[in-house]
């Protein structure tokens, strides 16, 4: 599949994404992304951010391929069930573990639990040794559970601005090659 046959949908997380963060260079790079936007970035609310993922998905006018990070990785995964169409594919970055009773802010824990259930459409799951939102460990586990492919990303914080994933030229590359593998419509 080419950017051209695909809707990119971009589902920042918690805090949603500045201009440094290579989720928002990666909607100004590609030509059909667009940002899901949530209403409230600094209070999210379970069933609000699930919702608007899902109407995006729905929405979608090509076949929807998903660029997620952080808790926009729950948002999806909580809003499967609600999609009325079919997804090309998912990217997840850094999800963190919404089970975690440690995880800070703790409205991050009502995004949990995971799902277990394996996803309906192929997905990569990428992830650090190192994420201050999540053990490595919890992030394999889901990326198994939902049958995703799991990139172990080393020691590389939460994957954003802040542990110097500005442009990330590594993930667009291993991005493109996802894209490339699913089946155009």
């Amino acid at each position: 599949m080419r950017v051209s046959e695909a809707d990119i949908l971009i589902v920042p997380g918690y805090k949603g994404a500045d201009e440094n963060h290579w989720q928002s260079r990666w909607e100004q790079k590609l030509s059909t992304a667009r940002r899901v936007q949530q209403v409230e970035w600094t209070k999210p609310v379970r069933d609000d951010w699930v919702r608007t993922v899902a109407e995006a998905v729905n929405e979608a006018e090509r076949p929807p391929v998903i660029v997620a990070h952080s808790l926009g990785v729950a948002a999806v995964v909580q809003a499967v069930p609600l999609f009325t169409r079919p997804v090309a594919g998912a990217f997840f970055v850094a999800p963190p573990d919404v089970s975690d009773e440690a995880i800070r802010p703790k409205h991050l824990l009502t995004f949990g639990p995971y799902p277990r259930d394996p996803l309906p459409f192929p997905s990569v799951v990428v992830a650090s040794r190192n994420d201050p939102y999540s053990r490595f460990e919890p992030a394999e586990d889901a990326a198994g559970a939902w049958g995703s492919l799991f990139i172990d990303a080393g020691e590389s914080g939460h994957l954003n601005g802040d542990s110097g994933h500005g442009p990330w030229p590594e993930g667009l590359l291993t991005f493109g090659k996802f894209l490339a593998r699913l089946p155009a419509s």
